[in-house]
């Protein structure tokens, strides 16, 4: 006999978990004894919407659903921001929300929610596990579900006298592996309609992905010239110092490469959904009036079909199909479309230029010549991502961390996670000043579990991104995006960490040194000019334009 919270923590150790996220609550105390001498780690959080997006982050970095506890009530509706990151990235996850007693259910009692109405349209699955001899089998299907197909999160209640009641139950192993194995016949099919193209474009995207992947895409690009473009932060994809590698389709892409997606006539999608940031909200690719051919490869077969007419579709492991196209002989080579795209984007990387004593511009890229290739970087969201976007290289799988959902905030958690799985590999989150204060409290969990990671705050004093619309639609009428900054630096060095401020450019490298070399939570502030808006603009600019498009209108 054992109770629920050991039946539940016996059946995430046969899943392979060795590590879940959480902050506590009185509503799973059960699972919280579980956990006490299992082995498995569990990372005190400061906040279950950055518990959730640790979680979102193992399972992104592994491939396997990454966990976390929170308790009922405002621990569920805040931990439902790492959800939707989940969601909309395409991440194993699972989510675990503490309820109330089952015999108080549908009285609206203290902190009660219906759980399934609430994440039923952000998760894969959301269910309550009523009975205490079911949780194996509900877990069991949540490991599966949260892989299977488009993986995503799954979220499971656990009402709190179910996970102390006792029960005598069997455990159940965990999934066995899928066939993964693509049938010649598809293979063939797909190299047909590849050759009857004149300008092609390989976009490989989703989440099922690997190392190996990123290395057989690199063969099967170089083997048949083809131009690989990634989708919106799946730059870790393929190497990016490949000379078939020719940028990323997304938010601030390069307008060469815009250009060259409008005049493709034939897109392999490689587990990409192709949404809206990636065809420039459908204005590059519309799916009532398609241009292009596009041959759709995803692991789910209800997207086949959801927006793009696939010519051919084939449900099937991406991973899978570009090993398979990779071992194949190319039909024909398009050598010179894609050396013309390479070259727009090594033009894309020169630096442009921006105001002040300190450029973000030029940080990147020496993070980029100088970082090792194994090196994960992370962020969340704001327009300080975009230097990022466009001037780092990434040279292996698994070295970018971003939110895919434009989540804020998802860059020092993810950090954190990211450096508790890999504590061997140099983690740089890099960070605005309004987009590290929605997780700033997360530098103590940092500090706690000796995730040694290494943060970087952009800081001019605003929210750039929406000031930047701000001032194209009501140029002048500043509202809303100003920020009063705490001192970043000191904040870190009270919570143990290293912290330094720079103001200078010839001051960066030799302190970030100094913040390597601390071997612990490490922060520099950079203080940016606040004229600096966008790698393209500065805030002076984009007021004139503003004021130029409303004098037109």
């Amino acid at each position: 006999m054992r109770h629920g919270g050991q039946i539940l923590v016996d059946a995430l150790k046969a899943n392979g978990v060795g590590r879940v996220f959480s902050v506590p609550g009185e509503s799973f105390l059960a699972a919280l004894d579980g956990l006490y001498a299992s082995g498995i780690q569990n990372v005190t959080c400061r906040h279950e919407g950055a518990a959730a997006m640790m979680a979102e982050a193992q399972g992104k970095l592994t491939g396997r659903p990454g966990v976390a506890f929170v308790t009922r009530g405002p621990g569920a509706t805040n931990a439902s921001a790492g959800v939707h990151v989940a969601r909309q990235d395409s991440t194993p996850m699972i989510l675990f929300v503490g309820q109330i007693a089952r015999g108080h259910c549908d009285r609206e009692a203290f902190q009660e929610v219906d759980y399934r109405a609430l994440f039923g349209p952000l998760a894969k699955w959301a269910a309550q596990i009523d009975r205490t001899e079911r949780i194996p089998e509900y877990l069991s299907r949540a490991f599966h579900l949260a892989v299977s197909g488009r993986p995503g999160p799954v979220v499971l209640a656990l009402p709190e006298d179910m996970l102390s009641a006792r029960a005598e139950v069997q455990d159940i192993p965990p999934p066995a592996a899928a066939l993964d194995a693509v049938a010649p016949a598809s293979v063939q099919a797909i190299a047909g309609a590849l050759a009857a193209a004149r300008r092609p474009l390989v976009v490989p995207g989703g989440s099922l992905w690997s190392q190996r992947a990123a290395d057989d895409l690199a063969r099967f690009a170089a083997g048949w010239g083809l131009p690989v473009a990634v989708p919106f932060r799946r730059q870790g994809h393929m190497d990016n110092d490949h000379p078939n590698y020719v940028g990323d389709l997304g938010v601030g892409m390069n307008p060469a490469l815009g250009q060259a997606l409008g005049q493709a006539d034939c897109i392999l999608s490689l587990g990409s959904r192709l949404g809206d940031t990636l065809t420039r909200g459908y204005e590059l690719m519309d799916p009532v009036r398609p241009r292009a051919r596009v041959i759709h490869v995803h692991p789910s077969p209800d997207e086949l079909g959801h927006l793009w007419r696939p010519d051919p579709g084939l449900a099937a492991d991406p991973r899978a199909v570009v090993a398979a196209l990779a071992a194949s002989p190319a039909p024909r080579r398009w050598d010179d479309w894609t050396a013309g795209l390479r070259a727009a984007y090594e033009a894309w990387q020169q630096a442009q230029p921006t105001p002040g004593a300190l450029r973000l511009e030029e940080v990147v890229r020496w993070l980029s010549d100088t970082l090792p290739a194994e090196a994960i970087v992370t962020n969340g969201a704001g327009n300080y991502a975009a230097f990022l976007h466009r001037y780092y290289r990434y040279r292996r799988w698994g070295s970018q961390l971003a939110p895919t959902s434009g989540s804020m905030g998802y860059g020092l958690p993810a950090a954190i996670a990211a450096k508790l799985q890999h504590p061997d590999r140099v983690v740089v989150c890099l960070a605005g000043d309004g987009c590290l204060q929605m997780t700033a409290a997360e530098l103590a969990t940092a500090a706690q579990h000796g995730a040694a990671v290494i943060v970087l705050v952009a800081n001019n004093g605003r929210f750039g991104t929406i000031r930047m619309h701000q001032e194209r639609s009501y140029p002048g009428r500043v509202s809303g995006t100003d920020l009063v900054n705490p001192d970043f630096a000191a904040l870190t060095r009270a919570h143990g960490g290293f912290g330094e401020v720079v103001a200078q450019q010839r001051d960066f490298a030799p302190a970030f040194a100094r913040a390597r070399a601390a071997g612990t939570l490490a922060l520099l502030e950079l203080k940016l000019d606040p004229e600096a808006l966008s790698p393209g603009a500065t805030l002076a600019e984009t007021r004139a334009a503003g004021e130029a498009a409303l004098r037109r209108a």
